[in-house]
């Protein structure tokens, strides 16, 4: 069976996804969106998209983001490194655990002094979701659109949750996986994607990892990591596609399957561009900042019309889940056998928090990393 799987990532590279993303020049029709993208599950890049949005002259200036949201509450995610929905190690075993961010709600002008002018201590990112655009930064709605019209009328929906994400280059997003259709804009800044297709799950070496949380004492300065009491456990990939050099050749010997496979599509996401992301490709995401000293990006979350547990996508992911591949390590679980399906990713059949007992939801909507989302950071 191992080697059927193998040769999957191949052929399905030969048949369908080529070697590298289309990119358009300009925005397709909803038809040929559907035609080429959607329907194949295959992941572009669009030029010219967004070009009319004031958003892309405007954000880049930190003053007018400032004076805008002066008086808004924002949630700021906050971390020692700029790792968080991450692997890090367990405070009282010699394991795992999976971290999500504290959350401190911040006056924004706070917020994005923070992260521009990052201390030594601590990274700081704006990437709430759950809808957080059309919440947290109401006052920023009419600098871009409500949605994207093409993708709307060939996705046969509006989106269920518009997210902004700011940050600098110290955050970055392990590989994760989405239940849903993700249009992400590029404002500020530039978005450096990894990206596997659902094809290659058993390349991720998922398994699941006991859930914890920063706590940060603003009196000290200092992070402090607490395991969830009770015990909960989130399924999530245990590569790291960039390890230090050092640890390389330990890495590509404990998951063979991903270093010794075909090669991640590799995209790098500039201002003005959206990235269309196929609901259950796996994506690392890194940032490089704009002028303004920041990476801006604004994304929109759909479920094409149609509830992801009964579309016949999910149940391939979940068929090809199951079969057993020789190489991966018998701890490896089948996503599907979680009581909460995706972990940290929301179960298909209700959109929860994109990492497991992430924020509060708003208006019963709960999409994370993105991450940028989250957290998983993109």
């Amino acid at each position: 069976m191992e080697g059927k799987v193998e040769s999957l990532w191949e052929e399905v590279r030969e048949l369908t996804l080529g070697t590298t993303v289309d990119r358009l020049r300009s925005p397709p029709t909803p038809l040929q969106f559907l035609r080429d993208f959607v329907s194949q599950n295959k992941p572009c890049i669009i030029s010219n998209a967004i070009s009319h949005w004031p958003a892309l002259s405007l954000w880049s200036t930190p003053s007018y983001l400032a004076t805008a949201l002066s008086s808004s509450l924002v949630s700021l995610h906050l971390t020692p490194d700029g790792q968080a929905d991450a692997l890090v190690p367990h405070p009282s075993q010699s394991s795992l655990c999976f971290v999500s961010a504290h959350v401190q709600p911040t006056l924004f002008p706070q917020a994005l002094d923070l992260i521009r002018r990052p201390p030594s201590h601590l990274v700081a990112y704006l990437q709430q979701q759950n809808d957080c655009f059309r919440t947290e930064y109401s006052e920023l709605e009419s600098d871009c659109d409500a949605h994207i019209p093409w993708a709307s009328e060939a996705l046969g929906c509006l989106p269920e949750a518009v997210n902004l994400w700011i940050g600098n280059h110290l955050s970055q997003t392990s590989f994760h996986k989405d239940h849903y259709e993700n249009l992400y804009a590029v404002v500020s800044g530039e978005k450096h994607f990894l990206l596997l297709p659902p094809t290659d799950v058993h390349r991720m070496y998922i398994k699941e990892y006991p859930a914890a949380r920063y706590s940060y004492s603003q009196e000290n300065g200092e992070f402090r990591l607490e395991v969830e009491e009770p015990e909960r456990y989130v399924p999530w990939s245990s590569v790291d596609p960039c390890p230090a050099r050092a640890s390389l050749k330990q890495e590509s010997l404990k998951f063979p399957l991903y270093f010794n496979g075909p090669k991640p599509f590799e995209v790098t996401v500039k201002a003005g561009e959206v990235l269309y992301l196929p609901s259950m490709w796996f994506h690392h995401v890194r940032q490089s900042p704009g002028d303004g000293g920041c990476t801006i990006a604004v994304n929109y979350f759909s479920f094409a019309g149609y509830d992801m547990q009964f579309d016949i996508k999910y149940a391939y992911f979940n068929f090809l889940q199951s079969l057993p591949c020789g190489s991966i390590d018998d701890q490896t679980i089948p996503e599907g056998d979680r009581e909460d399906d995706s972990g940290p990713h929301a179960s298909s059949n209700h959109l929860n928090s994109r990492f497991s007992g992430d924020e509060s939801a708003t208006n019963n909507v709960e999409i994370h990393k993105d991450r940028d989302n989250v957290q998983v950071h993109e």
